[in-house]
């Protein structure tokens, strides 16, 4: 690959593409460590993916994305236009060839190196997460009281058994709750509800949009700017990268790409590798009137949404569509969240002045991150975390931290995790 020779605009020693979660999060690692950093997004902090998660410290999901049922589920898929699993059949031949690589990675080998490596990041989720909101002083943003994964039916019991017993092998902390236990935690929940696994080492976050704020503001606090452009392609240089965006081009010594489900074309752009990154457009459906009625983010084993309390009402998040990233939204489906909610209640949800969106999540088939450092250290890599972005975010920030030639930000009795499953190079 040709290397340009024009110099490195000395002021700028990393250049963070992507101002949602994880790249706000590396910015303020990076500024932590005494790095001059650009962040740079044509929209600001948290406008994209970011502002519309469901806010589950997902720990618990140390399984990738599918299995071979997905296969059962192909026609349903192409046909229901509501259902929680949505293939627009017009991106079918675009989605084909990710899909030929998800069940590739469905294969013995390959699936249990996507748990290991989903393990080891989300094991080192909550205490990443403990620190970073320790440093910018925001730790009540974080509510660590668990989520539970509730079930209707007398038939799903026994899956749901099955399910604890997996996640009880791969040292996932769960809890099997009764009835009795589940309305003692969440009384307002329909006594339809029969039980659940109750996971006590995950949480919600009051507001991620407001979490990603309050970093970007941590950040700006230790000289971080943030540029509202569009990076259009890079080059490298013999000492550093040069990117264009559209209102001229800028320097720097390293970049991070961090652009969630737009970060394949420049990082073919400047590695020469093309990866196979999808998104998964996620909707969800925000109620403003609802305060009260969970403790903690509830997830329905059968109908496959989560309910998360948060500051501003009650989100209902979780439906999963594959039809890329140019189609328009069809806001019908964060509506079919609130339909999806009958019956769960004891009164039925109030969803006077409640709100649809939707965001794309990056997801690699083999649903693990991109994690690396490449191009001789100029180029740094972070994406394709799938429906994990908020949940791995500080602890890739270390990562990134540690990947730029500094320290990573953690006590002297803690290890992290193995960066090999996360290489750009095992595609």
């Amino acid at each position: 690959m040709a290397i340009a020779s024009a110099p490195v605009q000395a002021e700028i020693d990393i250049a963070v593409v992507g101002a949602g979660i994880i790249g706000v999060a590396c910015a303020l690692q990076l500024a932590r460590q005494g790095k001059r950093v650009l962040v740079i997004d044509p929209q600001g902090p948290g406008q994209g993916a970011s502002f519309g998660n469901a806010g589950h410290l997902a720990t618990e999901q140390v399984f990738p994305i599918a299995d071979l049922s997905i296969l059962k589920r192909l026609p349903a898929m192409l046909m229901d236009p509501m259902g929680p699993l949505r293939l627009d059949w017009k991106y079918l031949p675009f989605a084909l060839p990710w899909f030929t690589r998800l069940l590739l990675n469905l294969r013995s080998a390959p699936f249990q190196r996507t748990i290991s490596g989903l393990r080891g990041l989300n094991e080192a989720s909550l205490r990443a997460w403990q620190r970073l909101l320790a440093v910018i002083e925001r730790p009540s943003l974080l509510k660590e009281d668990g989520s539970l994964l509730m079930y209707e039916r007398p038939e799903s019991r026994q899956a749901l058994e099955a399910l604890q017993a997996r996640m009880a092998g791969q040292g996932v902390p769960v809890e099997f709750w009764e009835s009795g236990a589940v309305h003692d935690a969440a009384p307002q929940l329909s006594e339809r509800i029969r039980g659940g696994l109750f996971f006590p080492s995950t949480g919600h976050f009051i507001d991620p949009f407001r979490v990603v704020c309050e970093l970007a503001n941590a950040a700006e606090r230790l000289g971080v700017r943030f540029l509202h452009q569009r990076v259009l392609g890079g080059q490298l240089l013999e000492d550093g990268v040069a990117l264009s965006t559209g209102e001229g081009s800028l320097r720097a010594r390293q970049v991070l790409i961090a652009c969630g489900a737009h970060s394949a074309g420049l990082t073919s752009g400047l590695t020469g590798k093309r990866v196979p990154l999808d998104t998964e457009r996620g909707y969800h459906l925000m109620l403003p009137q609802e305060h009260g009625r969970l403790p903690f983010a509830v997830t329905s084993l059968e109908r496959r949404f989560i309910m998360s309390p948060m500051a501003g009402g009650l989100r209902l998040a979780g439906t999963v569509e594959f039809a890329g990233l140019a189609r328009s939204p069809n806001m019908e489906r964060a509506w079919q969240l609130l339909r999806l909610g009958k019956g769960l209640f004891s009164r039925e949800l109030n969803a006077e002045g409640a709100t649809p969106w939707m965001g794309f999540r990056p997801s690699l088939p083999d649903s693990l991150p991109i994690i690396d450092r490449v191009c001789e250290g100029r180029v740094m890599l972070a994406f394709g975390h799938q429906h994990l972005g908020l949940t791995q975010a500080a602890i890739t920030a270390e990562h990134i931290a540690g990947l730029a030639g500094l320290p990573a930000a953690v006590g002297p009795s803690h290890c992290l995790p193995d960066l090999a499953p996360f290489r750009l190079d095992r595609f």
